[in-house]
């Protein structure tokens, strides 16, 4: 019986229509170096020996980013009611991926939990450079063609129709290039709207399409397959692909479970696929190597390099040596690729500005030339 005998039959918390805390911790993304610095600084604590919640504590103490602090709390919190470190990481996806937890427990198991944590680091750490690299390579290209595009829209939309009225107002017949590009112009003036809105659309509709699971296969294989990026693509996933796979298996998981994780872990489709059918074998007791040589994603060198460390007991380390491999591979191809294209892009400008400059001077000298 509850006060004044009522019997109480359910307990619903209060749950305020503005969480302001909440609200502002949707601004602050957490970064991977937060991450990286949060796992390095909880094994030096737990090195010291002190205990997890007290660690979780003083971390949560010095965060500033508000979303890190307020997942560090609800850590806590969960670890002092019984609750594993890995268990309590799993709650926050946005924080700490499967693989980050995954790892974590298996650190649990084997005692090994300061070990893990740096080991997760360091992995976080190489792909967060690896990322930053790619876009700080693409970032100078990309903004060389926006420009470009923007001069080329300008030049067409104003300045090549005032000399194209100038010219006919003069009932001069002009030279052929001339009127190549002021026919140019003219058809991009009355139909360069419908022709963005075109390209708008097919854009919407390609991206519609791989969003789908047919779409989003099919853009993934493309993406491995295209000329000189295709390349680079399917060396970072393989790179990554074995970075996991190593970390995995430094810890102690089975190759099952590894596998599981690495399939988890591709962000691509096609190579997700190929992993889940050699997991598949795995299982059925063809080893590593032998289900990987059967597909053409996996490269020889992994192959090898796989049967290998089969053989010798050495797998972490020879998939270790194979990441950092592909690793500098596609960052030396990046870097000849963009190093490619931004001379193309100013070889471009320059046709597209010459021909405009051609075309104009030339019309100057058939006027001068009627009088």
């Amino acid at each position: 019986m509850g006060y004044g005998g009522y019997k109480v039959l359910q307990l619903t918390p209060i749950t305020p229509l503005f969480n302001l805390e909440r609200l502002t911790a949707r601004f602050y993304r957490i970064h991977p170096r937060e991450v990286i610095m949060f796992s390095r600084q909880l094994a030096l604590l737990l090195e010291s020996g002190t205990d997890i919640a007290t660690s979780l504590d003083l971390l949560e103490s010095q965060t500033t980013n508000r979303t890190l602090k307020q997942v560090i709390a609800e850590v806590s919190a969960d670890i002092r009611g019984g609750t594993p470190l890995s268990v309590a990481l799993s709650k926050h996806p946005k924080a700490f991926s499967q693989l980050y937890y995954r790892t974590i427990a298996a650190g649990e198991q084997s005692g090994n939990l300061e070990i893990v944590l740096r080991q997760m680091a360091d992995h976080i750490e190489r792909a967060a450079i690896t990322e930053k690299k790619v876009k700080n390579a693409l970032t100078y290209p990309f903004i060389v063609a926006i420009v470009a595009f923007v001069v080329i829209v300008l030049m067409v939309t104003f300045v090549l129709p005032t000399f194209a009225s100038l010219y006919s107002s003069f009932g001069v017949a002009l030279p052929l290039a001339a009127r190549i590009v002021i026919g140019l112009s003219d058809w991009a003036s009355a139909y360069g709207l419908y022709l963005l809105l075109a390209i708008a659309a097919a854009i919407v509709a390609v991206y519609a399409y791989s969003r789908t699971p047919a779409g989003k296969y099919q853009w993934h294989k493309i993406s491995l397959k295209m000329p000189i990026f295709g390349r680079i693509n399917l060396l970072s996933e393989l790179a990554r692909c074995c970075r996991t796979m190593s970390l995995l298996f430094r810890v102690g998981l089975p190759l099952p479970e590894i596998l599981a994780q690495a399939i988890n872990g591709a962000t691509n489709k096609v190579m997700a696929d190929a992993l889940t059918e050699v997991q598949q074998e795995l299982i059925r007791g063809e080893g590593l190597s032998k289900p990987m040589s059967k597909r053409s994603v996996f490269l020889p060198m992994m192959v090898q390099m796989v049967g290998v460390g089969e053989e010798t007991g050495n797998l972490d380390n020879t998939l270790a040596t194979v990441a950092a491999s592909f690793e500098t591979d596609a960052e030396d191809r990046t870097n000849s690729a963009v190093g490619l294209i931004q001379p193309a892009i100013t070889i471009f400008i320059g046709l597209v500005i010459g021909l405009i400059a051609i075309a104009l001077v030339s019309a100057m000298y058939s006027l001068y030339g009627s009088f």
